[in-house]
């Protein structure tokens, strides 16, 4: 099946960039020694929580609207997301100058819904518990004659967020600190596995970690069973932002080849990362875009010790009395 599929390349992980300029901003790379002394490890931490529309979603979605034709524009665009892909959809779609539909749960972060009817976006609510999402978004795009935007198993998606490794390899290259290690969040896997694209290309000694709540790791498994398999249904974590059903096509054939193995963290894990990042580094991530920074803190396996490790914190989208009473520890 593999050999089947079209995938991206390093090449495509550039022309992305293209066509990104001028919306998406360069994100910085940030540490702190008492982050390094928890971890054990030398961490450097990409802050895409301080991307446009607060997570590295919008990279994905610029290189995917872009190239819609001049004539398919009227119509505009479908999405599904919990809220980061639906925000960048929505940014993207407006700086283009077409509508956007954006199938969002009926239990997604306030915060993030406001964030797409911001930008112009259209929003229907389901139940992610007994509707779905992808049948109705395929049925909304059909009556609509519209583009169906997928969030992760997408070549030009997984193209698109693959920016967000060129910057991360060459910022450490301009530190004179080439990563031994990097561990990105997983939900689908778009993100991680354009990151690693880059990677293979600028910093091939570079091995990439994912990192997944405990209790939905469906990227570990699959990557120690070498088949895609799925996580149980209802299972449920804070981190909201990552809970896909399982990796996609796409993203798990690249996995294969380019991804070392995979990390875990707990709810609470991760909102000690929260905490951490907010006082030592002064950002807010999300729970899901702070679980890659929880399994670098509470759970480094032994081999990556004494090693030089990226992270990224992948997105800033958190409800404030959430958010509020995370840091107050009331959470």
């Amino acid at each position: 099946m593999t050999d089947m599929l079209k995938l991206p390349s390093f090449e495509d992980v550039l022309a992305a960039e293209a066509r990104q300029r001028g919306v998406v901003r360069e994100t910085p790379v940030l540490s702190h020694p008492a982050l390094d002394e928890m971890a054990g490890a030398e961490l450097l931490i990409k802050a895409e929580c301080l991307q446009v529309t607060g997570s590295f979603k919008i990279r994905g979605a610029m290189n995917r609207l872009a190239q819609i034709p001049p004539e398919g524009k009227a119509a505009g665009v479908v999405a599904f997301s919990s809220g980061n892909h639906a925000q960048g959809v929505a940014r993207a779609a407006r700086l283009l100058g077409m509508p956007a539909l954006i199938v969002m749960p009926a239990d997604a972060p306030q915060v993030k819904v406001d964030g797409v009817i911001a930008d112009g976006g259209e929003v229907y609510l389901y139940d992610r518990n007994g509707e779905s999402r992808e049948e109705i978004s395929a049925r909304l795009a059909a009556e609509r004659g519209a583009v169906l935007v997928p969030s992760y198993d997408d070549f030009d998606i997984i193209a698109g967020q693959g920016t967000a490794g060129l910057e991360f390899a060459r910022q450490a290259e301009a530190m004179g600190k080439q990563l031994d290690h990097l561990i990105c969040c997983a939900g689908g896997g778009g993100l991680i596995n354009g990151v690693a694209l880059a990677f293979e290309r600028l910093s091939p000694a570079t091995k990439i970690w994912t990192a997944e709540p405990e209790t939905h790791d469906d990227w570990a498994r699959s990557l120690e069973a070498g088949e895609i398999l799925a996580n149980a249904p209802g299972t449920r974590s804070i981190c909201d932002a990552i809970l896909t059903p399982q990796p996609g096509n796409l993203t798990f054939a690249l996995g294969q080849r380019l991804l070392s193995g995979g990390l875990r963290a707990s709810d609470e894990e991760v909102l000690h990362a929260m905490r951490m990042a907010f006082r030592y580094l002064r950002i807010v991530g999300e729970p899901g875009g702070c679980v890659a920074l929880a399994a670098a803190l509470k759970r480094l396996p032994h081999g990556l010790k004494g090693k030089r490790v990226g992270v990224l914190v992948t997105g800033g989208n958190v409800d404030p009395a959430q958010y509020a009473a995370i840091i107050a520890g009331t959470a």
